[in-house]
């Protein structure tokens, strides 16, 4: 008997939510901008030091695209923007507070598991 196809987001309702805030730089640019507030993107630059010039303008525009993000024209000579943590985006500072604590409680663990598991000669 063949199994009918599940749509994905049926199969798992959390998926489209884990999609954006869970992508490569979305999380350190939130959690970045809810610990330090309004920053320019040379400020977020300097704090996320990993993240190209190029990737973190995409990762902004889509996190302003999304509503975590507001972006601040100030038509200045010269220009200034300044990005800051929507209220939308502050939502998620007790979702990130809890993921915090679970990884300060058991990535020791996953850590053991993984060795455990490359050790593993049965393998």
């Amino acid at each position: 008997m063949a199994l009918a196809p599940t749509d994905p987001e049926q199969a798992c309702p959390i998926g489209p939510v884990v999609d954006i805030v869970f992508s490569r730089w979305t999380t350190p640019i939130l959690w970045t901008l809810n610990a330090h507030g309004r920053q320019r993107f040379v400020e977020l630059e300097r704090r996320i030091t990993a993240i190209t010039p190029k990737v973190l303008t995409q990762r902004l525009r889509q996190l302003e695209r999304d509503g975590m993000v507001v972006r601040t024209y100030y038509p200045e000579v010269p220009p200034r923007v300044e990005y800051e943590i929507s209220e939308l985006g502050r939502s998620l500072a007790p979702l990130f507070a809890h993921l915090a604590e679970w990884a300060a409680a058991n990535l020791d663990k996953v850590e053991r598991a993984r060795d455990d598991y490359d050790t593993d000669s049965a393998r």
